[in-house]
């Protein structure tokens, strides 16, 4: 079986770190994906964007946190969770969220607020910039 999503899009907000009980580091962040289409009928151009929940883990967490924020355009991969859960009306809901197990930078090399101006951008498998 093969569960891996590949995502290019921007931050929706700043990075949010905790620490798990057992002290484990996990960053979350909403990420804004656009896809541009084309009206068959009258050639309109429009742009539609989709909103996914990302969740980071250890050595990947803290680097997000400290590199990222919002607006940042990133490169994400990972695989799809879902956890179930009931809202404030007492009805049971799915959230899907996205496990990151690699990220990218792609702003320009100094851009944006925070990060290192130095940095690449390119981040290993276990978080570590390179």
């Amino acid at each position: 079986m093969l569960n891996k999503i590949m995502l290019i899009g921007n931050l929706g907000r700043d990075p949010d770190m905790s620490y798990t009980p057992a002290g484990k580091a996990v960053t979350k962040f909403s990420l804004a994906v656009n896809r541009r289409t084309k009206d068959r009928d009258t050639g309109e151009r429009r742009e539609e964007t989709t909103w996914f929940n990302i969740v980071a883990w250890d050595q990947l967490a803290e680097t997000m946190n400290t590199y990222l924020h919002k607006g940042s355009k990133v490169y994400i991969e990972g695989r799809m969770t879902s956890h179930d859960y009931t809202d404030k009306e007492g009805n049971k809901r799915t959230a899907w969220d996205v496990v990151a197990s690699d990220m990218q930078m792609l702003d320009p090399k100094g851009a944006g607020q925070g990060g290192d101006p130095d940095a690449s951008g390119a981040i290993t498998p276990d978080g570590v910039p390179f």
